[in-house]
């Protein structure tokens, strides 16, 4: 019996610019913990922004994979999407990214088409071939020793999954019959009824492997803007450079994270960034925890070395009022010609995150909706 493969329709890649907004915008969370706070408390912050951002016209909402960082709750980003899934009934929902090298092909497979059967047609599949932690912890996930393993055979890796969830290994393929259910297989079964729909994959990146794979596969691609700024524009332009029209996009699609965050007046914005860079300064020096208070990083002692590097990682941070993010995202869309601004407000408290997409909505006069 031959086989239907579900499609990728290209709208639901790209999406549509929302009030004076330049492009769409749309939100990267990690489930940030903060000092005092439990995993409980960032989660239920996570469906409060998820159902905000949702309400005034954001375009997805991502959760990234992290893992053996206690100030970052989103280990298991599928688990999570399936919680705002049943929170949400609009808003695009993804991963920013599944880290692949991690996990089996099939499992991955398996996870999203339950999620796209859970909120049919709203559901991306983001990757990434970092780690997303440590040498050790990676080397835990992977039951390996050799950690760049998995990030070898990245391609190799995305082209099984790929062919998991269309369900099309050739005849003679040792996994000809082996199916990912949720998925195509079922229209195959007596009384079974095709899915239109299978989550749209993407490519993540914070240099220039994935940008150009990306391209010449005809993906959609999103960088890393958040922790490689540096390396954005010639990304994203080896991405175009580097694109083939395909089944999912006849031209280039890029979106790009970017830390951002408002709040009501500049001198407590700069007090959260502070706070943020120096829960940064832990984790780069292998010291992670929980994301540190105003009060703790103001009390706390900077080396001129940890002085420098708040600076340099605060430079990249566009924060301030309402209108300094606006005319901030808009000069970072007018460099980078980026097709898509995903936000990630890093900040201790859920209600200052909250409040940031409320103003930055606000700024570019996006619609309420119920």
């Amino acid at each position: 019996m031959s086989r239907r493969h579900p499609t990728v329709a290209e709208d639901e890649i790209r999406g549509t610019a929302q009030g004076t907004a330049p492009v769409p915008l749309s939100v990267l969370d990690l489930v940030t913990v903060g000092a005092g706070r439990t995993a409980t408390d960032a989660l239920r912050t996570s469906v409060a922004i998820a159902r905000l951002t949702e309400s005034r016209g954001f375009h997805r909402y991502w959760v990234a994979e992290h893992h053996s960082m206690p100030g970052v709750a989103s280990s298991s980003p599928a688990v999570i999407l399936a919680h705002l899934a049943a929170h949400t009934t609009r808003i695009r929902l993804g991963s920013g990214g599944v880290m692949l090298p991690n996990h089996a092909p099939l499992v991955i497979a398996e996870q999203f088409g339950t999620l796209e059967a859970m909120a049919p047609g709203r559901i991306d599949l983001g990757l990434g071939r970092a780690p997303g932690t440590d040498g050790n912890t990676a080397a835990a996930l992977r039951r390996a020793d050799r950690l760049h393993e998995g990030a070898d055979d990245f391609p190799e890796q995305l082209a099984e999954l790929t062919r998991f969830l269309d369900d099309d290994f050739p005849d003679g393929h040792p996994y000809r019959r082996i199916h990912a259910v949720p998925g195509p297989v079922q229209a195959t079964s007596p009384g079974g009824v095709q899915s239109p729909h299978r989550p749209p994959l993407w490519l993540l990146g914070s240099s220039g492997f994935s940008a150009q794979l990306a391209g010449s596969l005809g993906l959609p691609f999103a960088f890393a803007h958040h922790f490689s700024a540096q390396n954005t524009v010639p990304a994203l332009d080896l991405y175009r450079e580097s694109f083939r029209p395909s089944a999912v996009l006849d031209e280039p699609y890029a979106l790009i994270g970017v830390s951002a965050l408002a709040t009501d007046d500049e001198k407590e914005a700069r007090r959260q960034v502070r706070a943020a860079a120096l829960s940064m300064i832990r984790l780069r020096t292998g010291r992670p925890g929980l994301v540190p208070t105003p009060e703790e990083a103001e009390a706390h002692e900077f080396s001129p070395m940890e002085e420098e590097f708040a600076r340099s990682w605060n430079a990249n941070v566009i924060h301030g009022t309402a209108d300094e993010v606006r005319s901030g995202l808009d000069d970072l869309h007018k460099r980078t010609g980026a097709d898509e601004l995903m936000l990630t407000g890093n900040a201790h408290s859920g209600d200052v995150r909250l409040r940031s997409y409320e103003l930055v909505a606000d700024a570019y006069g996006l619609p309420t909706t119920r």
